[in-house]
C-alpha cells in the first residue's frame, strides 16, 4: 500500500474515533455524521491513491472517482457504495443547515457511525 493511502487510512480511523467520542461525551449527532462522512471520504481517497496514483480535489470528485473504481467491485456492496452520498448529507446539514430540522439524530449519527466503520473496514480490507 502507498504511503498516501496509508495515511488517508489512518486518518478516517481517526475521525472514526473522534466520531465515537463526540457522541458518546457530547451527545452532538451532526457532528458524529459529519465525522462519520469524513471517515468514508478518507477511506475513499485511500482507494483513489491506491489505485490511480492520484488524489480528487472536490467532494464530487471523491464520489465520482470512487464510484468509477469501484461500480463493478462486488466486495463493495451498495449500502457501503451509497454512504458517500449519504454522509455527505450529515456533512451539510452540520456545516449549514439551520432550524429545528437541521438536526442529526443521536440514532442517525450511531447508524452512520456503524456504517462508516464497515466502510473503512472493507476499503482497508481491499487495499491489504
Amino acid at each position: 500500500m502507498t504511503p498516501e493511502a496509508q495515511d488517508h487510512l489512518r486518518k478516517a480511523r481517526e475521525e472514526l474515533a473522534k466520531a465515537r467520542m463526540v457522541l458518546e461525551q457530547l451527545h452532538y449527532g451532526d457532528e458524529a455524521g459529519r465525522l462519520a462522512y469524513l471517515a468514508a471520504f478518507h477511506a475513499a481517497q485511500a482507494l483513489i491513491a491506491e489505485r490511480t496514483s492520484r488524489t480528487a480535489k472536490t467532494h464530487a470528485g471523491v464520489h465520482n472517482q470512487f464510484h468509477l473504481l469501484t461500480r463493478n467491485d462486488e466486495r463493495i456492496e451498495a449500502e457501503l457504495r451509497g454512504f458517500l452520498s449519504d454522509g455527505f448529507d450529515l456533512k451539510t446539514i452540520s456545516d449549514y443547515g439551520v432550524g429545528p430540522d437541521a438536526t442529526v439524530s443521536a440514532d442517525e449519527a450511531l447508524a452512520a457511525i456503524e456504517t462508516a466503520t464497515r466502510f473503512v473496514d472493507r476499503i482497508a480490507q481491499i487495499l491489504a
